[in-house]
């Protein structure tokens, strides 16, 4: 024991030596491995630029899963640092630039897009670039992973360099980035999102760790990533499944985007944003089918005693029936979730193509796919057009079938357009109206350029020259492609050119669509002769009305002129509520007697829209209901004035109290005694009567715009004559004074007006029929007799309090 003794005691000496040492060496140890990850394991570098050649055995399937899972930057990546500006820019457009992060998405298929075009456009001359197999195929694939909650946005494109994903993703501007973040801030006007590449930093709205792992024919497969703290890495990929020849952006989403994990949310924003892109867009999607599987015995056990049991009392054929279900196998239906690539946007730019080579079927499913409207009705009409120039665009415009219910109610309050906004097949907005004015807000339609200028975040139109001209060239085809469906239309037609059109083989089909197109649009060209007064000319020779002379047919101002009597100078209108109280107004009873065509408005719209279009074809508006109507001039005017000055002077002073401003002989009256006009710049009596129906009306301010009264007297007919020998007789007759402002006011409402007292127009009026029943004006009404009254009161007193005590009984006897 002694001899083991020692060499006992100094092993354990050195043993308490060692420890100590190895302990720091560990805790030494762990403090660096806590700095960073330990390295994954290298691979041989034989096989070239592409890491693990081909293979996709378990072993990259590991390193893949470990590098789709890890959201630190990896330990042999070669960092870099965000310049300052940089790293001010990115918290601008993440706090502020986007206020819709759905965008992003849009963002990065858009980029794919743009890397596609240019591996296409190499590919032309050298075919070799697009390579064999899956890397030939041009396409976008977009693919989602709940559990790790990533989101995955792969292109076939012409991929990046190490060189390159640090140029393009590690500095967003070459030079003037201080400048750009300084413009950025004040004014806000920024053009050429592309140069800048700030689109793909709009991925950090949803994502707090970015990685791009992108190959290039000449270089190998790198990774770039980010958590936008101010610093990226770049690093050669070692850990996923080669590429082949692309650029796939894995997206680890925040906790509050995980809305962009569902595949019904991603489907709605690339229809939305990216259905017209160039390229195939497939979105790895599950699908649930139903699938026959073998059932348990127990399952099957379970089935065969509840059989028995229901089939105990069945005949020999049941159990014939049961002997053939026994030698087949027992199975079940299941539902399985299967996955698939679905493609996304499987509609075509035809506004790309040729017009000449697109069909009617092919306008009207393409028309039905951008507005949403899926019914069984054709466009009325549509226009397909490229503009050369400074400004070069493709645009497509059609012509609804029907107006939507709520066009007109939030007509000034609305922002939104049916006009898409698209660059380079990109969906930008339909939330502006700087392409279009609000008038033609019922078109729907697209606009496609390549070189329109846009701020960074895409979202807003800026004031810019080429979008003023854009909007010039899209009122222009829009108004033309209006009046083309006019003069189309057998019934616009004038009686010549009716037998020309009628024979042409689609007549039938254009016949009455410019009828149907003005009722449902009519008030939108009104709106437009009020707003655009540089088209007021081109807008009005789309107006539609009817006359006095039309038969119910719709006219045009050409059409009007053309028929005008020879000597007649200015167009006759007459505003009011409908169509059968106008044809009966007294306004009219001269000028048809002499045939002349006067037009009805009965739109409320009609009275504002005579207030801007003063006149069409060096012709002048008149409203007859107003002053200075001219029909040619009578030899007898002068001696008819003379004749009747004293009574037209009295009958002022009478109605003094009524501001009446004048009272004149009429050369428009016919068979009414008499008639009130207004003065030509006042309101008409319907347009006093729109504005008083208004809901925040001040009646002391309309006096101000409330016409002149004119009461013009009929000088042949028989009551103005007998008032007139009345009046020479007794200018002092309360009877007389008494007919004279009944007369007034019964003109008065018969031209439209309001009375101010109807009570008292309605005692006149009693005490003239009283007159005529020859019963006596100081004849009382009949009193009641309060005694009937009280009795009446009494029994229904009686009633209510049988009735309220008859439920009191009901609960006494349930009780």
């Amino acid at each position: 024991m002694k001899k083991w003794t020692i060499p006992s005691v100094l092993f354990l000496l050195c043993l308490l030596f060692l420890l100590p040492d190895q302990g720091r060496k560990i805790q030494a140890n762990a403090e660096v491995d806590s700095d960073s990850p330990v390295d994954p394991p290298k691979v041989e570098e034989k096989i070239g630029g592409v890491p693990h050649g081909l293979s996709t055995d378990s072993d990259v399937v590991k390193r893949e899963a470990e590098s789709m899972s890890r959201r630190t930057l990896r330990a042999n990546a070669q960092k870099f640092e965000f310049q300052a500006e940089v790293s001010r820019l990115m918290d601008i457009i993440i706090n502020s630039l986007y206020s819709n992060k759905d965008i992003f998405l849009r963002e990065l298929i858009s980029n794919a897009s743009d890397a596609l075009d240019k591996i296409r456009f190499l590919a032309l001359t050298d075919k070799e670039v697009l390579g064999e197999g899956d890397d030939a195929k041009l396409e976008i694939q977009i693919k989602l992973d709940k559990e790790k909650k990533i989101l995955s946005i792969r292109d076939r494109g012409i991929g990046m360099t190490k060189e390159d994903l640090i140029k393009n993703l590690g500095t967003i501007a070459k030079s003037g980035t201080s400048a750009f973040v300084e413009k950025m801030q004040t004014s806000g006007d920024l053009n050429l999102i592309g140069q800048f590449g700030v689109g793909f930093y709009s991925v950090y709205l949803v994502a707090d760790y970015v990685e791009v792992i992108s190959k290039h024919n000449d270089d190998k497969q790198y990774v770039w990533e980010s958590k936008a703290d101010g610093a990226f890495a770049v690093s050669e990929d070692e850990w996923n499944e080669p590429l082949g020849r692309g650029t796939e952006i894995r997206l680890h989403l925040r906790d509050e985007a995980q809305e962009y994990l569902d595949e019904y949310k991603l489907k709605d924003l690339v229809k939305k944003y990216s259905e017209f892109i160039n390229f195939p867009i497939n979105l790895w999607a599950s699908k649930e089918v139903d699938e026959e599987v073998p059932a348990d015995e127990d399952e099957s056990s379970d089935d065969e005693e509840t059989s028995e049991s229901k089939s105990s009392e069945e005949g020999e054929e049941d159990d014939a029936e049961k002997e053939e279900d026994e030698k087949k196998p027992k199975t079940k239906t299941i539902k399985k979730t299967t996955y698939e690539w679905e493609l996304l946007n499987d509609m075509k730019a035809i506004w790309l193509r040729n017009p000449k080579e697109v069909t009617d079927e092919e306008y009207t499913k393409f028309y039905h796919s951008l507005s949403k409207d899926f019914g069984d009705e054709k466009p009325l009409t549509w226009s397909h057009f490229s503009a050369e120039g400074d400004v070069e665009f493709k645009a497509v415009l059609f012509v609804p079938p029907k107006a939507p219910h709520d066009l007109y109610e939030s007509y000034y309050n609305s922002n939104k357009s049916n006009l898409k906004l698209y660059v380079r097949r990109v969906f930008i907005s339909d939330e502006f109206d700087e392409l279009l004015p609000k008038y033609l807000n019922f078109l729907k339609g697209l606009v496609d350029s390549d070189t329109l200028p846009l701020n960074v975040s895409r979202e807003m139109l800026q004031q810019h020259s080429s979008l003023k001209t854009i909007k010039k060239k899209l009122i222009r085809k829009a108004l033309d492609m209006i009046r083309k469906l006019a003069e189309e239309d057998p019934d616009e037609s004038n009686d010549k050119d009716k037998k020309d059109i009628e024979e042409s083989s689609d007549s039938n089909e254009k016949k009455g669509q410019y009828a149907k197109f003005w009722n449902e649009f009519g008030k939108s060209i009104k709106l437009g002769i009020i707003e655009d007064a540089t088209n007021r000319n081109r807008l009005a020779k789309l107006l539609r009305f009817e006359t006095s002379t039309s038969d119910g047919k719709l006219t045009s101002l050409d059409q009007y002129i053309s028929r005008m009597k020879s000597g007649q100078k200015d167009i006759f209108y007459i505003t009011g509520t409908s169509k059968e109280q106008l044809e009966k107004s007294p306004f009219l009873e001269r000028l048809k007697k002499k045939n002349y065509e006067v037009i009805f408005f009965t739109d409320p719209v009609d009275e504002y829209l005579m207030q801007y279009l003063m006149d069409y074809e060096d012709k002048k508006f008149q409203n007859v209901s107003k002053e200075g109507l001219k029909l040619g001039k009578d030899s007898k005017d002068k001696e008819l004035k003379e004749s009747f000055k004293e009574l037209t002077k009295w009958w002022k002073g009478a109605l003094a109290s009524e501001n009446v401003d004048d009272v004149k002989i009429s050369n428009r009256l016919a068979d009414s005694p008499c008639v009130v006009v207004t003065s030509k710049y006042g309101w008409s009596s319907n347009m006093e009567r729109i504005m008083q129906s208004q809901t925040l009306s001040d009646a002391n301010k309309q006096a101000y715009m409330r016409g002149k009264r004119v009461l013009e007297i009929n000088p042949r007919h028989p009551i103005i004559k007998e008032l007139r020998e009345r009046v020479v007789k007794d200018p002092e007759d309360e009877s007389v004074k008494h007919t004279a402002k009944l007369v007034y006011q019964t003109a008065l409402m018969e031209s439209g007006f309001v009375l101010s007292d109807p009570k008292d127009f309605a005692s006149q009026i009693y005490s003239s029929v009283k007159n005529s029943l020859n019963i006596s004006p100081d004849a009382a009404v009949e009193e009641e007799d309060d005694v009937e009254e009280t009795e009446t009161e009494a029994s229904t007193t009686e009633s209510s309090t049988t009735t309220e005590e008859a439920p009191e009984e009901d609960v006494r006897d349930e009780l």
